[in-house]
């Protein structure tokens, strides 16, 4: 009755865990644009959990830990996945320039310097060394 009242569906208290767009079955071909767009999203909906992957390295251990950086690592995991089938170069480095800040909000450095060596253009380099300082080395 209170769930009614407030206008809130009963479902929306239900346990069930939740389909993550990195998580969703991509139907191929997908065109390059398109791809962009799927690993903008993924990039946006992971970057909490990105964000909670930092913050707790300061307490190891923990079952949120343990769950925020499975859900970061899946999530930067598929944005690759769908990056690496981008055929224009420029589009797919400005989607790899996005899973860098990605990884960089996780404080992932090992898969920043990585994914960051693969972007060809020069004035995404530039950019993304202007955003993250730390990948000069």
């Amino acid at each position: 009755m209170l769930a009614a009242f407030w206008g809130m569906p009963m479902g929306w208290f239900s346990k069930s865990k939740r389909k993550e767009i990195w998580d969703e079955d991509i139907q191929w071909p997908l065109g390059d644009i398109e791809a962009a767009h799927k690993i903008r999203d993924i990039c946006r909906s992971a970057a909490d959990s990105a964000g909670k992957v930092a913050d707790l390295t300061q307490r190891p251990g923990s079952e949120k830990n343990k769950y925020e950086t499975e859900r970061y690592q899946r999530a930067a995991k598929t944005a690759m996945e769908v990056a690496i089938k981008i055929s224009d170069d420029l589009l797919r480095d400005s989607s790899v320039r996005q899973i860098v800040s990605l990884c960089m909000t996780a404080n992932d450095l090992r898969i920043a310097r990585v994914l960051f060596r693969a972007i060809q253009a020069v004035s995404i380099r530039e950019d993304v060394l202007n955003e993250h300082p730390g990948l000069r080395q």
